[in-house]
């Protein structure tokens, strides 16, 4: 009688021996990865700490057709309650140092959070970065949505990022990074995975900068429901409009589908109250798009990534 005893695929026994030392873990619970504090397993949740592993990883998913998602800190991000498939990759401590490059050129790995980067480039006397501080994704995950807050966003800083890919490095400048609204080119180029990216930021004087990002995080704490899990802004902004207003004037504050609820606080909020699933959201964002639309003819686009399947 054969046991219960599973069998290493050749591809990963294969990527151990060229990277012995890199972290990879089997059906790995993404609720506990993002903070919607939804998801479920990751097949493969590997977590390189150099260039070399991570093209490593890449390449064993490009030559074994295997699906491959990389994330940051899973801050916009839902995971359906069937899990991802494949390999997914997060980038951390591994990917989280910081420099200079002149007088005002500053950069930061894709790991490194936003807010650790604001925090940096004001310590060095750098302005620009202040609307970041309180954004609580990556680096990387910040271009590739070309994220913002207050007035500020990555394209107004941003002057270019290295990657690599399964055929080597490469490296994308302003232009080849097309940034705009909660969009960049890197999401219609998947086998791209930025490593670093580039600022020119602006000399300023440290403890002003310090009093902007502290205002900044007053008014979060004050505006937005940061006691609760959710993913950030849901939707997108439609054109002329805020996506709160519209859907507190169709009477959705507070609007529930199980444990994810509109936010009481701030409609432009899914939270979680406890133990939503991505099903019980993703009814949620339906409802909300359909009522909307009902009372205001504009259909609301979420900003959150999906990713997984339904389970």
């Amino acid at each position: 009688m054969r046991g219960t005893e599973t069998v290493t695929p050749a591809w990963l026994k294969e990527l151990k021996e060229k990277a012995p030392g890199l972290l990879i873990r089997e059906n790995v619970m993404m609720k506990n990865h993002t903070t919607f504090r939804i998801g479920g397993p990751a097949e493969y949740l590997i977590e390189p700490v150099s260039e070399q592993e991570l093209s490593l990883v890449r390449q064993a998913a490009a030559q074994n057709g295997l699906p491959f998602f990389l994330m940051g800190n899973g801050s916009n991000l839902l995971v359906l309650d069937g899990g991802i498939p494949g390999i997914t990759v997060r980038l951390g401590k591994g990917f989280s140092a910081f420099g200079q490059t002149g007088p005002a050129g500053f950069w930061a790995q894709a790991g490194a959070l936003l807010s650790e980067a604001a925090r940096k480039a004001q310590q060095e006397g750098l302005s620009g970065l202040a609307f970041a501080a309180g954004i609580p994704g990556t680096v990387g995950g910040g271009l590739y949505m070309n994220a913002g807050a207050y007035g500020g966003e990555m394209a107004q800083v941003v002057t270019g990022a290295d990657a690599v890919s399964p055929s080597g490095p490469a490296h994308l400048n302003r232009e080849e990074l097309r940034l705009s609204y909660r969009h960049s080119a890197l999401m219609e180029k998947p086998e791209l995975m930025v490593t670093k990216v580039y600022f020119d930021l602006q000399p300023g004087d440290p403890e002003e900068i310090k009093r902007q990002m502290e205002d900044l995080q007053a008014r979060r704490r004050e505006k937005q429901p940061l006691t609760l899990p959710s993913a950030g802004s849901f939707f997108k902004r439609p054109q002329g409009d805020y996506a709160a207003r519209l859907i507190e004037a169709a009477g959705l504050k507070g609007f529930r589908v199980g444990d994810a609820a509109v936010s009481e606080k701030h409609a432009g909020f899914v939270v979680n109250l406890g133990e939503a699933t991505a099903r019980q959201v993703l009814e949620l964002m339906r409802r909300v798009q359909e009522r909307v639309y009902q009372a205001s003819g504009i259909l609301l686009e979420p900003e959150v990534k999906m990713v997984g399947v339904d389970g």
